[in-house]
């Protein structure tokens, strides 16, 4: 099953009904796939931090909080979307036969292609885990839970989009996205106990 007809902007992904999206990810189809699942979730961590934010009317910068969470929020629907896209181009290259040689150089560009895409949502995911924490040590008390929440979702985003960017670049370890994207899974981490700290 692919993801059905419909809207191709960068809502793509947060457009569809969840359940449209978990009928999707279960099928052995190359749209969506993990990476896109990750990028959803970060992008739903950031609603979570929205909504923290708006409801603690007292905080001066919470207008501008919820602004920035959904900056992030749009900017992980587009990555969810070219995420998928760039892996599909993986397989396409998988499947497509031909000289070794150049199909070879084909699935290099493709796959360091693959590697961006996963790299980028790390580190907006950690962003959203950032952000999250800074909400949490100051929203009101019925939403900090919340915030905490929005954290720990941001950070399984970020783990999981760095396993992707050195699955993807598993022949070459000492490539220094996969330090970068490592460095961010930490830092969301990080965001996550210092969220946890603020209950």
């Amino acid at each position: 099953m692919s993801v059905p007809d419909g809207p191709t902007s960068e809502s793509d992904f947060l457009a569809l009904a969840l359940g449209v999206f978990h009928d999707a990810l279960e099928e052995p189809a190359a749209l969506p796939a993990s990476g896109a699942a990750a990028a959803t979730t970060a992008a739903l961590s950031a609603s979570l931090v929205a909504m923290a934010a708006r409801a603690t009317a007292e905080w001066p910068e919470a207008n501008g909080v919820a602004a920035q969470a959904l900056k992030l929020r749009r900017r992980l629907a587009e990555l969810a979307r070219t995420n998928a896209e760039a892996f599909a181009a993986v397989l396409s290259q998988l499947d497509t036969p031909g000289p070794e040689r150049g199909r070879d150089a084909r699935l290099a560009r493709a796959l360091d292609r693959s590697s961006e895409l996963p790299l980028a949502i790390a580190e907006a995911a950690a962003d959203v885990a950032a952000l999250a924490a800074f909400t949490a040590e100051r929203s009101i008390a019925r939403h900090r839970a919340d915030a905490v929440a929005a954290a720990a979702l941001a950070e399984g985003a970020a783990v999981a989009a760095a396993h992707l960017v050195e699955s993807n670049l598993l022949a070459v370890a000492d490539d220094e996205r996969c330090a970068q994207a490592r460095a961010a899974a930490e830092a969301a981490g990080a965001a996550r106990c210092l969220a946890e700290a603020s209950k």
